[in-house]
Order: C-alpha cells, then structure tokens, then sequence
C-alpha cells in the first residue's frame, strides 16, 4: 500500500477539466486543458516564444507519460533571465519517476540558475542529477514497505529556451524533432536534437560494452530485441534505482527485475546527453515527444505534419497519424483502435505526449522580455470511468 507521505510526494497536482472534444477546441481561453476519454489536449496557447500546442493519449492502465511546459522566470532571483522549458517524462514500470520529475526537476533548474546567475549546461546537468539523488533518497526510505518504487524510472527530455539559445537534455529515448527552412531549396528540414539511449542502437551497445568491459553480459538480445542485462531497453534514465545501486537489487525486489550477480557501479546512467543550439530565424519549429510518437512517424513525416496542417490542434494530429500507423500494422481500422480501452491498448500502441512549440524569431530576440508567466502539466491519467 502507497503510504500517505509518498502518496503526497508523487501524486500530480495538476486537475484536470472535463470537456468534450472537437477539432477546434481546446483553444487558448482552456487554461488547464481539456480532457476527454483517453486524451488530454490543449489545442493552442502561447508561450514566451511564441505558439505551442500539447496533447496525451493514454495506452497503459495507469498512464506513464507526464509532462510539462513552463514560461516565465527561469531562476528564483527576479533579475534572472526569462525563457521557455518543456519537459517529456516516459515512465516506465509505474508513474511514480515521471510524476516526480513533473514536480521537481523544473524546481532545481530555476535553483541551479540562481546559484549560478545564469542558465548553462552545467545548470541542467546538476538539476537532472539532483533530482535523481532526491528520488533516490523516497526509494531508499520506502524501500522495505514498498519494494517495487525501485523498478521505476522514466525518461526524461528537457528542452529550454533562453535568451537567443536552445538546449536539449535527454535521458533516455524520447526525441525532439527540429523543423528548419532550408533556404537553398525553399524546403522544411527536419533535423533531430536529442541523442537517444536505447540499447538497440549500435552505439549504445558500445558505450555500454566500454563502461562495463568486465561484463560480457550487459547487453542481451532477447526475443529479437536488445536490452541491458536482459531486462530493459533503455540505458539512462531517472530512478531504476533497482539498476543503480546493489543495494536495491535483492530481496524483498520481485525476482524478475534481480541480477544473479551483484554489481558495484551503476548499471544505467541518470546523466543527460545535453546539446546548445543557437536559434536562427529558419528555425521555424519544435517537436517534443515520447518515443510512443516516433515508433509510427519518421522525423521527416512528423515535421511534413507540423508544416502542412493548422497549428491549432496539431499535436493531436501528430498522435492521430501515429494511432493510424499503429492500426495498419495491425491490418484493423483507426475507428476500431479508438473503441479499445486502456490497458488491452497498450497491446496496439504506448503511451504518447507531444509538445509542439512554434518559435517567433522576434520574440526569441528579445532577451529581456518579460512576458505573461505560463505554467501547464499534463500529468493526470483519465478518470477511472472514462471511456474513450
């Protein structure tokens, strides 16, 4: 049972409002989004740099996606600089790791900003790290009353924009998506930000191999896909706990997620690949999402998406394009995907959150400006009633 002081730690606080769904719903005026059956949307809005569109379909039973877009102040200090941060959260094993981040990691960005009077690199990667030892420390306390908080974790994708520069921080598979206009042949190029952590990518199997050369096990393929130790596909993230300390691999720990062999170094990384860029006016827009998204659409099939559709509604559309992809593998129509309930449809497809952030090169410019403060999550599973 979830004791009362977890329960307070992890539960989100976002509520969400219920309204019925329509294409063009879901506007600005819907502060909190809207929810109907297994979606959460919000259709349009503006953030500091420009427009954004947000929308979640639910797959598993209890849903491991959160995620979160912030405008405003990115320090504690009022002089402090001013930006835009979105934040994917891919759960994996339960929503506790994501619903976490959701609370926390913005928190120790705006405090590592403070401290060091400024966003940079360093900034995120303490933030990412911090946030892991503090999810870490609630494993270690309920680790005897509620063993299985050590096998969960979540991806996590950060991407912040402040004053003129993009960076991305990723742990994990979840991807970010730019579209760009190529000039020369007048055409909209999608080029991808993050790096991706997932053991079925060559690379990582031989970083993997070079960080744990005494183990000629720490990548297995299984059932035609490889995963570390056998167990799990991805190769960073946060908590996994289970994975990062020997400790919280044995007893009382369900034996399917224990090690044969004890370990004396962390098996999977909580540190973020972590890329700057500097924005240019050819920057037209951005494509956050969790690898739910990209396991039906290609990069250039998500951004031809983005560029030939209204922005109002468009993450929607995003995940409607992956929902009908994932039904043609099935050979079954989309009609009939949408009548399976969560849970049985995580079967067919995961669970997806995309964030699309259009980006204003007139707004981006101007460092110092001061805009309206945005705060949304979407980070609440659909009410246990709701029928999609």
């Amino acid at each position: 049972m979830v004791t009362t002081t977890l329960k307070r730690i992890i539960t989100p606080c976002w509520k969400p409002s219920v309204q019925s769904e329509g294409e063009n719903s879901g506007r600005a005026g819907d502060t909190c989004g809207r929810v109907d059956g297994l979606w959460w949307y919000k259709d349009s809005g503006l953030h500091g740099n420009g427009e954004f569109s947000m929308a979640v379909i639910q797959a598993n039973n209890v849903l491991e996606d959160q995620s979160q877009l912030v405008s405003g102040p990115m320090s504690l200090i009022e002089s402090g600089p001013y930006g835009t941060f979105v934040g994917i959260y891919d759960g994996h094993g339960g929503a506790e790791t994501a619903r976490f981040l959701n609370k926390h990691l913005f928190d120790n960005i705006k405090k590592f900003t403070s401290e060091n009077q400024g966003m940079s690199e360093e900034v995120i990667k303490r933030a990412f790290l911090a946030t892991e030892e503090q999810f870490l420390s609630i494993v270690k306390k309920h680790w005897l009353s509620m063993p299985q908080i050590a096998s969960v974790g979540s991806c996590c994708l950060v991407g912040i924009i402040c004053g003129g520069l993009l960076y991305i921080a990723n742990a994990g598979d979840s991807r970010v998506v730019l579209g760009t206009l190529e000039k020369a042949v007048k055409e909209m190029e999608a080029v991808q930000l993050s790096a991706e952590h997932n053991a079925n990518l060559e690379t990582e199997r031989e970083e993997l191999h070079m960080l744990h050369l005494d183990d000629p096990q720490i990548v297995v393929l299984k059932h035609k896909v490889w995963r570390v130790k056998g167990i799990i596909q991805v190769s960073r993230s946060i908590g996994d706990a289970y994975l990062k300390n020997a400790e919280f691999n044995r007893e009382p720990l369900l034996p399917k997620f224990r090690l044969p062999e004890p370990f004396d170094k962390p098996i999977l990384k909580a540190e973020p690949t972590i890329l700057m860029h500097e924005l240019h006016p050819e920057d037209q827009f951005l494509i956050f999402a969790s690898d739910g998204l990209w396991e039906h659409l290609s990069n250039e099939e998500a951004v031809d998406i983005v560029q030939h559709c209204p922005r109002n509604g468009i993450a929607r559309k995003l995940i409607k394009a992956a929902l009908r992809e994932a039904a043609k593998k099935r050979e079954m129509r989309y009609s009939d995907l949408k009548k399976i309930d969560r849970g049985v449809r995580r079967h067919f497809h995961d669970d997806i959150t995309v964030i699309v952030l259009f980006l204003d090169s007139h707004l981006i410019s101007r460092s110092s400006y001061r805009g309206p403060t945005l705060s949304i999550r979407a980070s609440r599973g659909v009410p246990s009633h709701a029928k999609t």
